[in-house]
């Protein structure tokens, strides 16, 4: 075993006490890592290889923050080999020779009778945005040994890395990090008086952690970051109730109310010709929405007879097309994009007739804002589980690899079951153990027919339960 053997000048030193938090809190030893356990953990069969000092050029697969990087410099500390990283986005032909050549210098002034002498370990982040040359130039160094490649990827290495260079490596997938595991982290950050901020009065609204972890998307680094600006937005007082006087000095009070101010996004605002212009189109709108005919008329030609823009009203009927009218009348949509269609074509005035049959049409159509609820309970769903795994049975597979590691197994086709119906789960197994559903069919115009549909697949489906 190599793990209590002192590093090589030239593996990652301490990050300084400025670094960002995430940076700062890498683990040093195996002993600090959190997760990955089948890819990594103890009796894994990388320990095992680093026990034995005989490592592989490996590819390292996963989603942002899940420890590709860390791994990497862990790999060449725990094996006492030379650590070299380079990113794809940055660096060309030029720095990866520049390492070739350091790498061989170390090799012919090795001594040592440690199988990891003058090794060098190249790690190249996003690997996937070298194009097929530059991955080509790596091939005869990893031929020859002259460095111990290991690549970081977000990206399928079965489309992102070339053959030959693949095949010159194990494939080492790393999956998104458990709530559990960046909550562990977050209190490690939370409670290290060296690297992390032990060393501040902090106090904590119960359950931020938890929360912290929740929106972090399985990503330590993400978890990290949003607990730092946390911390910096109370140290600057900028939030009312963050900074709490106690007889030793400040103490930060970390709470939700600061994470919520962390994760907005800016938005802008535009007025394209003041509140009149926004009164008309509000109340062209909402009479189409109230099945209101002649009121839309006389707010469609008040504003043309204003000079509003013809384009932006031809906008707003594909709105009230989709989001008042949606699949009641699946037409709607399809004759609001001829309207707009037309007015490209012909232009004022002969476009009137077109925009006035397609408000008419909004207007006496019926009415629906299923589609436009079930969205928001969609959108709902993907803030508050994140980016959860897509099911393997649903996983395409024209790779061997990619069949190995279980996608596309235990698919069924559908036109294959009697009624072209399988009634397999398409969700995400959280949400799919939850219940969850997002479309309720109104009950007016073509969604009842959908609602017919629907209750018919339900039944399909309880009786192949």
């Amino acid at each position: 075993m190599f793990f209590d053997q002192e590093p090589s000048a030239d593996t990652p030193d301490r990050p300084p006490a400025n670094a960002p938090l995430a940076e700062r809190m890498r683990p040093r030893n195996f002993e600090e890592w959190v997760g990955q356990s089948d890819a990594v953990g103890p009796g894994s069969p990388l320990r095992a290889s680093i026990e034995a000092g005989r490592l592989h050029s490996m590819v390292l697969w996963g989603p942002p923050g899940c420890g590709k990087t860390t791994l990497a410099r862990l790999l060449a500390r725990q094996s006492g080999i030379a650590f070299e990283q380079l990113s794809a986005v940055a660096a060309g032909v030029k720095e990866v020779r520049e390492v070739i050549e350091r790498a061989r210098l170390r090799l012919r002034a090795a001594s040592g009778a440690h199988p990891n002498s003058g090794r060098t370990l190249l790690f190249i982040d996003e690997i996937h945005r070298f194009n097929k040359a530059q991955q080509d130039g790596l091939l005869p160094h990893v031929e020859d040994g002259t460095i111990l490649f290991v690549g970081a990827t977000t990206e399928n290495p079965s489309f992102s890395v070339i053959a030959p260079l693949l095949s010159r490596c194990r494939v080492l997938t790393l999956e998104r990090l458990g709530e559990q595991e960046l909550a562990m982290l977050l209190g490690r950050a939370l409670t290290d008086p060296e690297r992390g901020l032990g060393a501040l009065e902090i106090e904590l609204e119960p359950g931020l952690v938890e929360k912290i972890a929740g929106v972090s998307d399985g990503d330590a680094r993400r978890a990290l970051n949003l607990l730092e600006h946390c911390v910096e937005l109370a140290r600057t007082g900028a939030l009312e109730g963050t900074r709490v006087e106690r007889a030793g000095g400040i103490a930060l009070r970390l709470t939700a109310v600061a994470l919520r101010r962390v994760l907005e996004r800016d938005h802008m605002l535009y007025d394209k010709g003041g509140e009149e212009h926004f009164n008309l189109i509000s109340a062209f709108h909402k009479s189409m929405r109230a099945s209101d005919p002649d009121a839309a008329l006389y707010w469609l030609f008040r504003m043309l007879a204003a000079g509003e823009d013809p384009l932006w009203i031809a906008r707003r009927l594909l709105c009230v097309a989709s989001e008042d009218i949606g699949l009641a009348d699946p037409q709607a949509m399809p004759i609001a994009v001829a309207a707009l269609q037309s007015l490209q074509s012909l232009g004022l005035p002969e476009a009137e007739l077109p925009l006035a049959e397609a408000t008419i049409y909004m207007a006496t159509a019926p009415k629906s804002n299923s589609a436009y609820r079930a969205k928001e309970a969609a959108k709902a769903a993907v803030r508050e589980h994140g980016p959860l795994a897509v099911p393997l049975h649903l996983r395409n597979a024209p790779t061997g690899l990619m069949k190995q590691l279980g996608y596309g197994r235990e698919y069924h086709y559908d036109h294959d079951a009697p009624d072209h119906y399988s009634g397999q789960p398409c969700l995400p197994e959280r949400l799919e153990q939850a219940g969850a559903s997002f479309y309720e069919p109104g009950e007016f115009g073509f969604e009842r027919e959908i609602r017919k549909r629907l209750d018919w697949w339900r039944k399909l489906r309880e009786q192949k339960r």
